[in-house]
Formats: structure tokens, sequence, C-alpha cells
């Protein structure tokens, strides 16, 4: 008896870690349905996690440091230079006598010497070298800069992109959701149909393709709102598992301006430009400090000597002297008349390089700021028109539905015109996020979208 009941007391001690286990297993599972809570995203806050997240956008601010620090370098180079050095030396002299005839000089056997310097050295003329140097650096900070408000724009570019395809998926899928339950509704109604006699097998089977059609294409729209969504979790900072929701967006209707306002605001807010005026204005700064190389160089200096030929390296009257030194050098290295030429030519070269640049990229954001603005003027069109042929593939369809009720019209006319709704249905929605697209596109070829 006794064994029996030891026998049942551990079989309950075993169970209790496995039932702790199971517990725990059962937690960790409700915390992962947590994490992966539905989040309704505005496209505000969209924006304002992807830059407050984006490691882009942080190595960007890097490089302005780094920038920055070259720059704080450039004018250190323009203060004094200062330097402090004590050498000790120690000589042995074994031939140690010089004999000038009669007479002769015996020098000892050993000597040491201390020597102590400290000198200030500063530039006070070089042909203006480091100034141009300072502002070159300077100019190369502001351009590091708008690399990074360009990088900000295309972040948050991507972001808005990666926001209304998602919108696109999602309102395509409600209209999925509609269609499949009206469907169905059609489908039970053929089927009572069928049953009494008034319409064939064949017409309920119709309807059935159709669901299914719908069906597939309810599982695309599924599979690429998963991709979305799991890059707009990674580029926002989200929990990977977190599936976003996006409430209606209001279509706003947009005043279009015209196209050379569009035009006129991109030559003045875009980055691009902006940096290709700055390094022009570098190209003229490195033209300016090859120059200097020609022109002579002043300096000023003062030193200190301590001069100590005893043993002892601690000052002692008598010992030791020391001498103090001011000077002013002027030096030209007029060789560079003759040399620079070859410098200052590709100076010249690279300056005429980014003229032609800039006259390129001119081109180019005045055929993208055409290209987006033709494309937005298309899409507001194109909602209008779509929002007629809702109305008419509406009416369409109720006629038909009444005309099948009736036993009039066929169950192919009958899917024919539920088809053409459902397809202008979707295309609306479509329509309706690619001008929204759209809009922000031309904001952002007009360098506008973060103002």
């Amino acid at each position: 008896m006794n064994t029996q009941l030891n026998t049942t007391h551990k079989q309950h001690l075993y169970q209790i870690p496995l039932l702790a286990i199971l517990l725990a297993f059962l937690l960790m599972a409700l915390a992962n349905n947590a994490s992966a809570q539905d989040k309704d995203l505005k496209l505000e806050e969209a924006i304002k996690l992807g830059l407050e997240n984006s490691k882009v956008l942080k190595l960007s601010q890097s490089k302005i440091d780094q920038a920055v620090s070259e720059y704080n370098q450039t004018k250190d180079r323009a203060l004094p230079t200062g330097e402090v050095s004590f050498t000790y030396n120690r000589a042995q002299i074994p031939a140690n006598r010089l004999t000038f005839g009669e007479e002769s000089i015996a020098l000892p056997k050993s000597a040491n010497a201390f020597l102590g310097i400290a000198s200030v050295n500063q530039t006070i003329f070089a042909g203006g070298k480091y100034k141009y140097a300072k502002e070159s650096t300077e100019l190369l900070t502001n351009v590091a800069r708008l690399d990074a408000v360009r990088d900000r724009d295309e972040i948050t570019y991507q972001i808005i992109n990666g926001y209304y395809n998602l919108y696109k998926i999602l309102q395509s899928q409600k209209v999925v959701k509609q269609n499949l339950e009206s469907i169905d509704a059609q489908i039970h109604q053929s089927q009572r149909f069928f049953e009494q006699g008034i319409v064939t097998k064949n017409d309920v089977l119709r309807f059935q393709l159709q669901r299914s059609n719908v069906e597939l294409t309810g599982i695309d729209l599924e599979t690429n709102r998963k991709i979305i969504n799991h890059n707009l979790d990674i580029l926002l900072g989200l929990p990977e598992q977190t599936r976003l929701t996006i409430a209606e967006i209001p279509m706003a209707k947009r005043r279009a301006g015209t196209l050379m306002e569009y035009i006129d605001s991109a030559m003045v807010n875009r980055q691009e430009l902006r940096q290709l005026d700055l390094r022009n204005r570098v190209a003229e700064t490195n033209i300016k400090s090859i120059n200097a190389n020609t022109t002579p160089t002043i300096s000023a200096s003062a030193a200190a000597y301590y001069v100590d030929a005893s043993a002892n390296p601690l000052p002692k009257s008598g010992n030791f002297i020391t001498p103090i030194t001011v000077g002013v050098t002027a030096a030209w290295n007029f060789g560079a008349l003759w040399t620079n030429k070859n410098k200052l030519s590709e100076a010249r070269i690279q300056k005429d390089e980014v003229a032609i640049n800039k006259s390129i990229t001119l081109d180019n954001v005045k055929n993208e700021v055409n290209q987006d603005y033709q494309n937005y003027v298309m899409a507001m069109d194109k909602i209008q028109l779509l929002q007629t042929a809702i109305e008419q593939a509406g009416e369409n369809n109720n006629i038909l539905a009444s005309k099948y009720k009736s036993n009039i019209a066929s169950a192919t006319d009958r899917v024919d015109a539920e088809t053409l709704l459902y397809q202008a249905q979707i295309n609306l929605e479509l329509a309706k996020a690619d001008a929204g697209l759209a809009y922000y596109t031309l904001l952002k070829s007009t360098g506008k979208l973060n103002k």
C-alpha cells in the first residue's frame, strides 16, 4: 500500500512541472497573438515613424557630422602651431687631443648636453589658401546637408508609396468581399429558381464560376497585402507581425496649377540643383586656391632655447644659456609659376563639367515634373470618368437584376452586368489611390514633399 502511495505521489510531482511548461507555452502564444494585433495607421503617423526609425537617415546624419568635423579641422590649420622638446645627448671622445704645430687642445673624454626648445609659428599670409580651404569645406558640408534632405524626401516618398499601395489592396479586398456577398445571394436565388425549374443547372454553375474567379482575385490581393504590410512594418520600425489597417482616405480636390508653376517651384526647391550650385562654388574656390600657390608666403615665429652642458639637467647659474629668437620668414616658390598651369587647367575643366551636369539635370527635372504633372491631371480625369461609369454600371446591373428575377434576362447577362459593376468599383478605388499618390509624386518632383 505504501509503495502504491509513493508511486502516486511521484506521478503528481512529475505532472506539476509539465503543467507549468504547458501554461508557459500558452502564455507565450497569447503574447504573440497580442503582438500581432491590428494597427490603424494614419499617413502622418506613418511618415513620422518612418523618419524616426530610418537607418538611411541615421547614415546621412553621420555623413553630415563627418563633413562638419572636416570643416573644423580645416579651421584648425589656420591656428598657430607650437612645439616643445627636451633632448639629452652624451658624447664619448676616445681621441680627444687636437695638435696645431707646437700647441694642442685637449678635450674631455666625455661630455653631456641638454637642449630644450619651445617654439610658436604663425602663418601671416599664404595667398588666401587657408581661407579658400575653409570656404570649400564649408560648401561641402552644405552639400552633405542637402544630401540628407534628399534622403529624407526619398524615405518619405517610399512610405507614402507603400501606404497608398496598401490602401489600394485593402480597398480592393473590401470590394471583393462585397461582391462575394452579392454573388452568394445570386447563387442562392439561382438555386431556388433551378429547383422551381425556372433556370437550368448551367445558370447556377455560371454564378459559381463567377464566385471562384472573384475568390482567385481575393487570394492574389491577400498575398500582395502580406508583402506590402511586411515591407511597411520594416520601413516604419514596427513589429513584423503588426497587421496594418487604413481608414478611408478622403479625396480632397486639390487644384492643379499650371505646368510652369510646378517647374518654377522645382527650379527653386530641388536639392540636386542646389547641390550643383554649391559644387560650382566649390570648383571656383578650388581655382582660387590653386592660383594662391604662385604667391609668396609670410610667417612669424618665436622660439626659446635652453642649452646646458653640465651633467645635471637642473639649471645652475653659469652652466646654461637661454637664447630667445623672434623672426619673420618670407618665402616664394616661384617654380609654381610654370608647374601650376596644368593643375589650373584641370580645375577649370572640373568647373565646366559641373556646369554641363547642371544643364543635364535641369532638363531631367523639367521632364520629370512634366510627366508627374500629366499623370496627376490624368488620374483626376479618370476619377470623374469612373464615377460616371459606376453610375452607369450600377443602373445596368439593377435593370438586369430585375429582368433576371422576371426571367427576361439570362444568367449570362446577369453575371456580365455584375462583373462590369464589380470591375468599375475596383477601378474607382484604384484610381483614387493613384490620384493621391500622383499628387505626392508631383510634390516630390517639385522638391516640396516635406514642406
